[in-house]
């Protein structure tokens, strides 16, 4: 089980793509993070944000977990945006 609580159907092959992979990372913690992200977020973002969702998935999870749970600072050239949205869709469901 995956997790995922979203179906594919009526997504376009971009955003299929990017919600499979948003479950399947590697690291459990962030097939949690981005695939329930992907599952609430996934049809608002714009081509732009896709974009940069999809420069953000090609991150190793040992990079990105320590920027997604506050341990270190993100890069300043990825904290705003999309990155910035999965922070706060995460502190949403873990205040």
């Amino acid at each position: 089980m995956t997790g995922m609580t979203r179906s594919s159907a009526g997504l376009d092959a971009r955003r299929r793509k990017l919600l499979f992979r948003s479950w399947h990372r590697g690291m459990r913690e962030m097939d949690l993070i981005f695939g329930r992200f992907a599952d609430a977020r996934i049809e608002e973002l714009t081509d732009a944000e896709l974009a940069d969702y999809e420069a953000l998935l090609d991150i190793s999870d040992t990079d990105m977990l320590p920027w997604i749970t506050g341990e270190k600072p993100a890069p300043e050239t990825l904290a705003m945006g999309v990155l910035a949205q999965i922070i706060t869709f995460r502190r949403t469901l873990h205040p």
